[in-house]
């Protein structure tokens, strides 16, 4: 941006600093302002002008430094915008777009702040969104442009999960834009340095704010994201964007908006809170040119679902994978719960094979979860429980995923079909989970192999079929033997 004196000799209006309460500015002097439009200060920090008001205009701060009363500031007759390009591949930028190196001559800068695309722009979600997570692709499936909340408590996986679906996403060549709200320097750094151990970092984007940053900048971190996404996906490309995390941010805004004097709501949030993150996750979805596939995280306490936050960020996205810590405790990963997770439009993305699959697992989950509770009453067991509760062990093992492992959909579904065939009845559970790995890395290693897999699962047209085939003892059964 210009200095002071360019837009002071520009717009021909000059403010002065009457009170300034942490990160919100009173100034008077500036009766063309408009709602958010930035501001400069002869000091050199930036502002955006948030309300308006008969004697003063309310700024928001967007700089580490403190001003002062009395300094000066002009108005600069345009709203906030950042630059965007390819050259954000692999790079670290701040909710202003600012970066270590920008390229000369880039001249293409977005608002970050506009009206969603209508329905005319968009299309039906109707392909398949794969996370590489066995626990979601075959139970809580998503779609290409869906909008999918991830829930729980801290440190119960959440991180873990999104970075799997990065790395496949990356591999896949799509493009995946990280939103670090409010985080912790380490974590940026770390999740920096995961992208380029990954070599994914020429597919990635992170927009990071710290948790010292000032209010304003982890407030317009979310909307930097988004903007960043939509360049993108203008391009015809499929975006992932992950928004770590929302509770933050909803925080955040919270604090400006009581340091700007406004009535409190629920919990002290601000009335129009819904409005801002609606107007924010209505950005993303499948459109013509392009998909934006969003995962807004939330933060849970206690395992409550019913929160302010939650409940909103529930009621405006396509569903929710929730992790639940006492199955973090008990040692599953990923300690998602199936039976609390919901997807509202990943189901009608899924071939009938899928959606057969997804609704016998579902089906089995539910029964063996009751199975189990009799345990507790030391009722005894039939022949027929303890072939069900053995199964539900199986199936469990099956879904257990270490946080560096991605695996595709189709050896997914192979696997679990020749365990529901009984190919695995018998085995030690630890046995069963060694050939499990060595079909995925067979799969991954051997082309023909890979082939012969998928042209199995793309000839199946339901779950039966399938399973009518590994009976019969096809070929790619005759391998799973061996």
């Amino acid at each position: 941006m210009e200095e002071f004196a360019f837009y002071l000799e520009k717009n021909g209006e000059v403010g002065y600093a009457d009170e300034i309460v942490s990160s919100v500015v009173y100034a008077s002097g500036l009766p063309e302002a408009s709602p958010n439009e930035l501001v400069i200060f002869e000091t050199g920090e930036i502002g955006q002008v948030i309300s308006l008001g008969s004697k003063y205009v309310e700024i928001l701060l967007l700089s580490h430094s403190q001003v002062k009363v009395g300094t000066r500031l002009a108005r600069a007759g345009s709203v906030l915008e950042v630059p965007v390009g390819e050259f954000l591949l692999g790079n670290v930028v701040s909710p202003l777009g600012r970066m270590l190196s920008t390229p000369s001559g880039q001249t293409e800068k977005r608002k970050i702040d506009i009206h969603p695309e209508g329905l005319t722009a968009r299309e039906v979600v109707e392909t398949p969104f794969e996370t590489g997570v066995a626990m979601v692709d075959l139970v809580v499936p998503l779609g290409m442009g869906q909008r999918e909340l991830v829930i729980g408590n801290r440190k119960t996986g959440k991180s873990a999960f999104l970075l799997q679906v990065i790395l496949n996403q990356a591999r896949r060549g799509n493009i995946c834009v990280y939103a670090g709200i409010g985080m912790k320097h380490h974590d940026l750094k770390s999740l920096s340095q995961f992208f380029k151990e990954q070599q994914i970092e020429k597919n990635t984007v992170l927009v990071a704010s710290n948790a010292s940053d000032p209010p304003g900048l982890i407030y317009l971190a979310p909307y930097t994201a988004m903007t960043v996404a939509e360049y993108f996906r203008d391009r015809g490309k499929n975006v992932l964007v992950i928004l770590d995390d929302l509770t933050t941010h909803a925080e955040s805004y919270r604090e400006i908006s009581l340091l700007a004097r406004r009535f409190p709501g629920r919990n002290s949030y601000p009335g129009d809170i819904f409005y801002i993150h609606s107007r924010l996750l209505e950005r993303s979805g499948n459109f013509k040119n392009g998909s934006i596939t969003c995962l807004p995280v939330a933060e849970s306490i206690l395992g409550d679902l019913s929160g302010y936050i939650q409940t909103n960020l529930m009621s405006m996205t396509d569903g929710h994978i929730y992790f639940d810590n006492d199955l973090y405790d008990q040692g599953r990963r990923p300690a998602i719960n199936p039976l609390l997770s919901v997807t509202r439009v990943g189901l009608q993305t899924q071939t009938g094979l899928l959606r057969d699959i997804s609704r016998v697992l579902t089906g089995f989950i539910v029964q063996n979860d009751k199975l189990r509770q009799y345990l507790h009453f030391g009722a005894e067991l039939s022949e027929s429980v303890r072939q069900t509760l053995d199964m539900g062990e199986r199936v469990l093992a099956f879904l257990d995923q270490k946080p560096e492992e991605i695996i595709p959909t189709n050896i997914n579904i192979l696997i679990f079909s020749g365990l529901w065939a009984g190919i695995w009845r018998g085995i030690p559970i630890d046995k069963m989970k060694t050939d499990m790995r060595a079909l995925i890395a067979k799969f991954y290693k051997d082309q023909s192999f890979a082939k012969e897999v998928n042209d199995l699962v793309a000839s199946s047209p339901n779950f039966n079929d399938l399973l009518g085939k590994i009976k019969r003892g096809t070929k790619v059964f005759g391998e799973l033997q061996s």
